[in-house]
C-alpha cells in the first residue's frame, strides 16, 4: 500500500484518495468546493483574476451595472406576475400593483427607477472608457459588445415605457414607431408589422411586453460575453499601458473597493425610490392612454433625450432618422476611427479638453431634447449635433494621425515629407507609412 497517495481514515474506517482532490499545501483548502474543476472558471475569473493595482473607483461601475441588471430582471419577473398586457386592462393592472399587491408599489418604483439608474451607470461606464481609451486595441471586441448591450438596453427601456399604457406611453410608441415609415419603399410595411395592425393597439402592446420580457436575458448573455472579452486581454488602467507585472488578485482587494461603490450606489438609488419615485418620470403617464387626445409635449425618458435632440435637429424626417441611428453606429466604429497608440487622456492634453467639450455637448443635447421645437432650441440642437459627429468623425482621426507623427518623428518640411512618402511608396513599405493600420496582432 502506498501511504503517500492514500491516507487511512481511522475514524471513518475508509480510505480517501488524496489525488482525487486538488493538491494544495493546506489539506483543508484542498477540500474546498471552489477548488473543484467544475467551479474553477469562477475562481479563475472572479477571485484569482489578475487586476492592475492602480484602478480607481470608476472601474467599479461594471459590477454596479451587473447589479442593476439583476435587480431589473428580478423585479420584472415579479411585476409580470400581476401585469395584464391588454389595452383595456394594462393601466388598471399597474394601479392594481400599486394599490393591492403587497409591496407592489416598492417593486414598481424599484423597477422604474432602476432603469434610470442602469442608464446612469452605463453612461458613466462608457465615458470612463472614452476618457481612458478602453476602446483601443486590443480591446475592440470588448467595446463593440458593450455598445451592443447599450443598444439593446435602449430597445428594452423603450418597450418597457409603453407597458403602463398611459398617455406618454401610447403617444411615445406612436411617434417612435412612425419613424420607420421614413425608410423608402419598405417603411410603411415595417411600421404595420411593428404595430400588428394599422395603429398602435392591443397587438402592439402584446409584442412589446413579450420582447421587453425576453431582451433582458439577451442582455445578460451579452454581459457574459463582455466579461469574456474583458478577461481575454485584461483590464485597462488609468495610465493606459499594458501591465504584465505587479498585478493583484481581484479578491479580496477589489471586492472591498467595489463594495464601497455598491453601498454608495444603493444610497443614491434609495433616495429616488423612497423620496422622489416619480421625479424621473412624466406626470402625463398617470393619465390612461387616449388616442383622441394628444399631449401638449411628447418627450421620451431622459436617457433618450440626446438622441431625440439629434433626431429633431434635422428638418428632413429621413435625415433625422439616419442621424439618430448614425449617432449610435459611430460608437460601434469608434475603435477604428482612432488610429493612435496612446490610450489614456492623462497623456493627451488636447484630447482631454475635447473629451470635456463632448461631455458638456451631450448634456446640452439632453437639455435640448426635453424642450419644445422652437427658436433658439432648434439652432442650438443643430450646432450640438455637428459638434457630436465632429468629435468622432473629424477630431479623433486627425488627433491619432498627429500623435503618430509625434511618436514616429518624420521631417516636417514639405519637400522632405513628400520625398519621404514617395520613397516609402516606391519601396512599398506601407507599414512604415501607416504603422497603426499594419500592426499585426501577437499570437
Amino acid at each position: 500500500m502506498n501511504y503517500n497517495n492514500i491516507t487511512n481514515s481511522r475514524n471513518a474506517g475508509s480510505y480517501i484518495n488524496i489525488k482525487a482532490y486538488p493538491q494544495n499545501s493546506n489539506s483543508i483548502s484542498a477540500l474546498r468546493v471552489i477548488n473543484y474543476p467544475v467551479f474553477s472558471i469562477f475562481k479563475q475569473h472572479l477571485i484569482d483574476y489578475p487586476t492592475p493595482g492602480n484602478l480607481t473607483y470608476f472601474w467599479g461601475f461594471g459590477s454596479i451595472a451587473a447589479i442593476c441588471l439583476a435587480i431589473q430582471i428580478l423585479t420584472g419577473i415579479l411585476l409580470a406576475m400581476h401585469y395584464t398586457p391588454h389595452v383595456d386592462l394594462a393601466f388598471i393592472s399597474v394601479e392594481h400593483i400599486m394599490r393591492d399587491v403587497a409591496g407592489g408599489w416598492l417593486l414598481r418604483y424599484i423597477h422604474a427607477n432602476g432603469a434610470s439608474m442602469f442608464f446612469v451607470v452605463i453612461y458613466i461606464h462608457m465615458f470612463r472608457g472614452l476618457y481612458y481609451g478602453s476602446f483601443t486595441a486590443p480591446r475592440q471586441q470588448l467595446w463593440i459588445v458593450g455598445v451592443a448591450i447599450f443598444l439593446l438596453m435602449m430597445a428594452t427601456a423603450f418597450m418597457g415605457y409603453v407597458l403602463p399604457w398611459g398617455q406618454m406611453s401610447f403617444w411615445g410608441a406612436t411617434v417612435i414607431t412612425n419613424l420607420f415609415s421614413a425608410i423608402p419603399l419598405v417603411g410603411d410595411g415595417i411600421v404595420y408589422w411593428l404595430w400588428g395592425g394599422f395603429s398602435v393597439d392591443n397587438a402592439t402592446l402584446n409584442r412589446f411586453f413579450s420582447l421587453h420580457y425576453l431582451l433582458p436575458f439577451v442582455i445578460a448573455a451579452l454581459a457574459f460575453l463582455h466579461m469574456i472579452a474583458l478577461h481575454q486581454n485584461g483590464s485597462n488602467n488609468p495610465l493606459g499601458i499594458m501591465i504584465g507585472i505587479n498585478k493583484i488578485s481581484f479578491y479580496p482587494y477589489f471586492y472591498l473597493k467595489d463594495l464601497v461603490g455598491w453601498v454608495g450606489f444603493g444610497m443614491f438609488f434609495s433616495v429616488f425610490v423612497y423620496f422622489a419615485p416619480n421625479l424621473l418620470g412624466h406626470p402625463d403617464n398617470y393619465i390612461e392612454a387616449n388616442p383622441m387626445v394628444t399631449p401638449a409635449h411628447i418627450v421620451p425618458e431622459w436617457y433618450f433625450l440626446p438622441f431625440y435632440a439629434i433626431l429633431r435637429s434635422i428638418p428632413n424626417k429621413l435625415g433625422g432618422v439616419i442621424a439618430m441611428f448614425a449617432a449610435i453606429i459611430v460608437l460601434f466604429l469608434l475603435p477604428y476611427l482612432y488610429p493612435g497608440k496612446i490610450r489614456s487622456a492623462i497623456f493627451r492634453q488636447s484630447y482631454r479638453k475635447a473629451f470635456w467639450i463632448l461631455l458638456v455637448n451631450c448634456l446640452i443635447l439632453g437639455w435640448i431634447g426635453g424642450n419644445v421645437v422652437q427658436f433658439p432650441f432648434i439652432q442650438i440642437g443643430q450646432f450640438a449635433t455637428i459638434m457630436y459627429f465632429s468629435f468622432f468623425l473629424i477630431y479623433l482621426p486627425i488627433q491619432g494621425i498627429l500623435e503618430n507623427f509625434i511618436m514616429y518623428p518624420r521631417p516636417f518640411t514639405l519637400k522632405d515629407i513628400i520625398k519621404n512618402i514617395n520613397s516609402l511608396i516606391a519601396r512599398q513599405e506601407w507599414s512604415k507609412l501607416f504603422p497603426i493600420a499594419f500592426t499585426k496582432k501577437k499570437k
